[in-house]
């Protein structure tokens, strides 16, 4: 009989919930119940909870599709968080039955987001041995750039001449709350234009998040003059600044905005950081890189990290089981 049980998230443990995220090892603000259920009307939630006795000790984001728990459909990364005293043989126990939960409700996939390790506050690669140990199908594996700011290599030339360029034409960086304005000149149009795509949060929304989390959200824009010529929405948790919106006007070439705004982030706003993480620059599920995004994330002095995607089915079980 396992040591742990599982029952569906309600309201009544968003409090515990919470706590826990606070505490945990392998959690961001991201799985904060108020950043999770601005979207509950895009995804079904399917989050799990994961007790011993009485005690909350590990949870589980996710929401449900076509007969699956996908951890986290609406958010850059999932998995089973807990707290950093749960070693590895309590960790695959509780994997276990969350898995057994899932066989038990009929559920065909149990799909996870392995959360990058930049963003942990201790090691908590758990869940790749054990995606290998069930032989866990690799879904997807898409390509990042991150700074070690502790042993950041050097700007190259070619961005600091951007930011020669910017600094020429008087352009200047100032923190904002106006979302509607970024969006609507410079954020939306470009995605449009360079991708036909939209932005995932609408200027409204991330907004209200902004308001929700001020001390995580942080919007950077770049004037000429009094014109917005570019800008970047920023995450920032306890180890990481990630990039989560970048965008400029068609003159960033000419007046070297993002090589500017990017050299000030990264050696001022935040140096104190482990991790400056740009994002992926890969499509299709990883099949596809941009090369030309890479390589300008990499003249900054980001290297590559992979976020991986793994995909485990509910009824195999038996090779965790015999770990523990």
């Amino acid at each position: 009989m396992s040591t742990y049980r599982v029952a569906a998230y309600g309201p009544q443990w968003a409090e515990a919930w919470n706590q826990l995220i606070s505490e945990a090892k392998n959690a961001t603000f991201l799985f904060h119940r108020d950043f999770m259920e601005y979207h509950a009307d895009r995804f079904k939630d399917a989050s799990q909870c994961i007790f011993k006795g009485d005690t909350l000790v590990a949870v589980f984001p996710a929401n449900i599709k076509d007969e699956k728990w996908i951890s986290h459909g609406g958010l850059s990364y999932g998995g089973l968080v807990v707290r950093s005293e749960v070693k590895f043989a309590a960790y695959a126990e509780m994997l276990l039955t969350l898995l057994e939960a899932a066989d038990g409700q009929g559920i065909k996939e149990v799909i996870i987001k392995a959360m990058p390790d930049i963003y942990c506050s201790q090691p908590s690669q758990e869940l790749d041995y054990l995606s290998f140990i069930a032989g866990a199908k690799i879904l997807k594996v898409e390509s990042a750039s991150t700074i070690a700011l502790n042993n950041a290599l050097p700007i190259q030339s070619n961005r600091l001449e951007g930011v020669k360029k910017a600094q020429k034409s008087g352009l200047h960086i100032a923190k904002s709350n106006d979302f509607e304005a970024f969006w609507n000149s410079i954020l939306i149009p470009n995605l449009e234009a360079r991708h036909e795509a939209k932005p995932v949060h609408t200027a409204a929304e991330i907004a209200v998040l902004q308001a929700t989390f001020p001390d995580q959200i942080h919007l950077y824009l770049v004037f000429d003059k009094e014109r917005i010529v570019g800008g970047a929405v920023l995450f920032e948790t306890l180890t990481t600044a990630h990039v989560q919106y970048i965008a400029a006007g068609a003159d960033r070439q000419q007046l070297g905005t993002l090589d500017y705004l990017f050299e000030q982030l990264i050696k001022e706003e935040f140096r104190a950081k482990d991790y400056f993480d740009f994002g992926i620059s890969t499509v299709d599920g990883g099949l596809e890189l941009n090369s030309g995004l890479l390589y300008w994330k990499e003249c900054f002095g980001a290297r590559t990290t992979a976020n991986k995607t793994y995909g485990f089915d509910p009824k195999q079980t038996n090779k965790i089981r015999a770990l523990i």
